[in-house]
């Protein structure tokens, strides 16, 4: 019996072990801007309960309308969504496009809600930048972009340029499954 018993408290420890280890690569990637202080829930009124350092590589699990849940290792808990950049680094507050992508034209971006640049369309030339697709009427509508001549776009996930990022270069047929249906803020370069 004691035997059974201990075998079945091992299975137990395992599933733990391996749910935790799973657990530590989910969320989106993002960075620490700021040193973070976690709380137990999203605001003020709630308890601290851990803090990250400035610059550090963090995980997103959710976030709010102003508080994101974060997690760090062992750290975890609330944080304010304008203290964590979703980007490439802990400085890439996405103003110019990185080496090697196209930038300045001559050249223009279409958007299209249809795969393979079909539906309908908005399209922008360099400098062309809405932090917020809703206020045009065409937020989470676009499954495809084309690019023509000597520019680039930034496509992100939501508004503000937060969350999930990718810096095209080249037209997409069909954007990412993150993106497909889901761009919310985009930038031409």
């Amino acid at each position: 019996m004691l035997k059974q018993f201990l075998a079945a408290l091992s299975a137990i420890a395992l599933l733990a072990f391996g749910t935790v280890a799973a657990s530590a690569q989910s969320g989106t990637p993002a960075w620490s801007i700021r040193p973070l202080v976690l709380m137990e829930g999203p605001g003020h009124a709630y308890d601290v309960v851990g803090e990250i350092e400035a610059d550090t590589r963090i995980r997103v699990d959710r976030c709010s309308k102003q508080w994101c849940r974060v997690h760090k290792g062992r750290e975890a808990g609330w944080t304010k969504l304008y203290s964590i950049d979703f980007g490439d680094g802990p400085d890439s507050r996405y103003k110019f496009p990185k080496v090697g992508f196209n930038w300045g034209g001559p050249g223009l971006v279409c958007l299209y809600e249809g795969a393979n640049f079909t539906g309908a369309s908005i399209c922008g030339k360099p400098g062309f930048r809405s932090r917020d697709l809703l206020l045009l009427d065409a937020d989470n509508r676009f499954s495809s972009v084309s690019i023509e001549g000597d520019v680039s776009v930034l496509l992100c996930r939501d508004r503000d340029f937060h969350s999930y990022c990718v810096h095209y270069n080249d037209s997409q047929r069909h954007l990412h499954g993150f993106l497909s249906n889901n761009v919310s803020s985009v930038i031409v370069y």
